[in-house]
C-alpha cells in the first residue's frame, strides 16, 4: 500500500492517566500521545508502531474526556502553562485554528506536510490548515450519508441512484407515512447540520474571515443563509422529523430509522455496524439492515451539489514537546495507509487516505465505502476560527429549537448575537 509502516514508530501503549513524556531506563523516549476516547485502536495502533520503530522511542497513550469540549478545555489549559507533556494530540478539527492562532501547535515540515496529504480527501487537508498552512496531519475522516430503506424510496417512486433534494425526501417520508431523521439537539449536532446547509446552498457561517473578531464577517443572512433557513424550517415543520426533534441527536435518529417508521436518516456510517451487531444479538430481525441503502447527503437546491458534513480526528504536535522531530515521525506511522484501514475495519472510523477505500477488507465490512469516499470529497469543514466556540454556541442557541426558526427573522437575529459575543458584549 501506499504509506507503509517503515519510517514511523511508536511503542508499548499505556493506556492510563495522563502522563508526562520521559524516558524508560535506556534512555528511550517516550512520546505521549493524548487521544479521543475509542475501542481502543488508537492503543493498538500505537502498540504496532511501536513494533516498527525499532526502540527509537515509544509512545504512552493518554486518555482525554469523552465530550469533545472537555476535551479541547483539558488541553488549552495544559498548553497554556508550556506543558512539554504533550507530544500528540487528537484534535477535534473545528478546534485546530484555535490551537495553531494560540501557537500551541509545532509547524508542520514542509516534507512532513507532503506525504501526509498525498491521496488524503480534500475535506481532511482543509480540516487540518490554518491561514494557508497545514498545521496538523489527517488522521480518520468521516462524514454523513443519507441512509434509506430501500422498501420506503421505492415505494414512493424516488431514484436513489440520482441525487436527490431534501424537498423529494421529505415528500416520499409525508407519501410513505416516514420519518426523517436530523439533529435537531441543542448541541453540535445542530451546528454540524445548519452547516452542511448552508454549505449545500453555496454560502457559508463565515463569510469574510479574520483572527480579528470584530472584522469577522458572518453569513447567516446571505441568500444561502435565508436558503439554509427555509429548509432547516421545511423539515421542522414537514411533520416527519419525530416528536422529539429538539433532542434528537446521531443515536436517538439512528434508533428510530431501525424502528417501523424508520425511513430516511442523515447520519455517520456507524449505524450499519450498529444494526448488523443488534442482529447478531438477537435483538434485530436481520430484515432490517438488509433493507438499508445509502448515498449522498440530500441537496439544498437541485442544481448544486451537496456539501455533507466534515468532521473526524487529525493529529496535533505540541509546540512545547521536547521531542517534536520523533512525534511527528510518529504521526506518519499512526496515520499509515495500513494503520487507516485497520482503525476503519476495527473502530468504523472512516479513513482520510483514499487507498484505504479500496482494501477489501474495508469493503467487506463496509459496502458503503466508495459512497463514504465519494461524501468526503464533496465534505465542508465546520467555520474554521479560533472563535468556532462562540460562532457555534451561538447557532445553537438562536436555532434552537429547529421548529421555530424563521428565515426572516432568525438569521439576523443569530448574526446579531454572535457579533456581539466576539465584541465581548455579550455571553453566551
Amino acid at each position: 500500500m501506499r504509506r507503509g509502516l517503515g519510517g514511523a514508530a511508536a511503542a508499548v501503549v499505556l493506556t492510563s492517566a495522563l502522563a508526562a513524556c520521559g524516558s524508560d531506563g535506556g534512555g528511550t523516549p517516550t512520546l505521549t500521545w493524548y487521544t479521543n476516547p475509542d475501542s481502543g485502536g488508537q492503543a493498538e495502533i500505537a502498540a504496532r508502531c511501536t513494533e516498527a520503530a525499532g526502540g527509537r522511542y515509544t509512545i504512552e497513550t493518554a486518555v482525554l474526556p469523552r465530550e469533545a469540549s472537555q476535551q479541547r478545555e483539558q488541553l488549552i489549559r495544559r498548553l497554556a502553562a508550556n506543558d512539554s507533556s504533550i507530544d500528540i494530540m487528537s484534535l477535534d478539527p473545528p478546534f485546530i485554528p484555535e490551537f495553531a492562532e494560540a501557537g500551541f501547535l509545532a509547524p508542520v515540515p514542509e516534507d512532513v506536510a507532503e506525504r501526509v496529504t498525498e491521496d488524503v480527501v480534500d475535506s481532511a487537508i482543509e480540516g487540518s490548515t490554518w491561514d494557508d498552512e497545514l498545521v496538523a496531519v489527517p488522521f480518520w475522516a468521516n462524514t454523513q450519508l443519507l441512509w434509506y430503506r430501500e422498501s420506503v424510496a421505492e415505494a414512493a417512486g424516488l431514484d436513489m441512484s440520482e441525487p436527490v433534494t431534501w424537498d423529494e425526501v421529505v415528500a416520499a417520508a409525508q407519501e410513505q407515512d416516514v420519518q426523517v431523521g436530523v439533529q435537531g439537539i441543542r448541541a453540535e449536532a445542530l451546528t454540524v447540520w445548519f452547516n452542511a446547509l448552508i454549505e449545500s446552498a453555496g454560502g457559508s457561517i463565515i463569510q469574510e474571515n479574520s483572527t480579528d473578531p470584530s472584522a469577522i464577517e458572518l453569513g447567516l443572512t446571505s441568500e444561502a443563509g435565508v436558503r439554509a433557513t427555509e429548509v432547516m424550517q421545511m423539515i421542522a415543520t414537514s411533520g416527519t422529523a419525530g416528536p422529539a426533534l429538539s433532542t434528537a441527536n446521531e443515536d436517538s435518529t439512528a434508533t428510530a430509522f431501525e424502528g417501523p417508521d424508520g425511513g430516511f436518516n442523515v447520519n455517520y456510517p456507524f449505524i450499519y455496524p450498529r444494526a448488523l451487531a443488534a442482529v447478531e444479538d438477537g435483538t434485530m430481525d436481520a430484515s432490517v439492515p438488509e433493507d438499508y441503502g445509502w448515498a449522498i447527503y440530500p441537496r439544498v437546491d437541485e442544481d448544486t451539489p451537496a456539501a455533507p458534513p466534515y468532521g473526524g480526528i487529525n493529529l496535533g504536535v505540541g509546540a512545547f514537546s521536547d521531542n517534536v522531530d520523533l512525534a511527528y515521525e510518529a504521526t506518519e506511522c499512526i496515520t499509515s495507509t495500513e494503520n487507516q484501514a485497520y482503525y476503519f475495519v476495527s473502530n468504523g472510523n472512516p479513513a482520510s487516505d483514499t487507498a484505504v477505500y479500496d482494501d477489501p477488507e474495508v469493503l467487506e465490512q463496509f459496502p458503503m465505502a466508495p459512497t463514504i469516499r465519494d461524501s468526503l470529497e464533496l465534505a465542508a469543514p465546520r467555520p474554521q476560527t479560533p472563535y468556532y466556540s462562540e460562532v457555534s454556541g451561538g447557532i445553537q442557541r438562536v436555532y434552537h429549537p429547529p421548529s421555530s426558526v424563521n428565515p426572516e427573522r432568525t438569521p439576523e437575529e443569530a448574526t446579531e448575537l454572535i457579533n456581539a459575543v466576539l465584541r465581548k458584549e455579550e455571553l453566551l
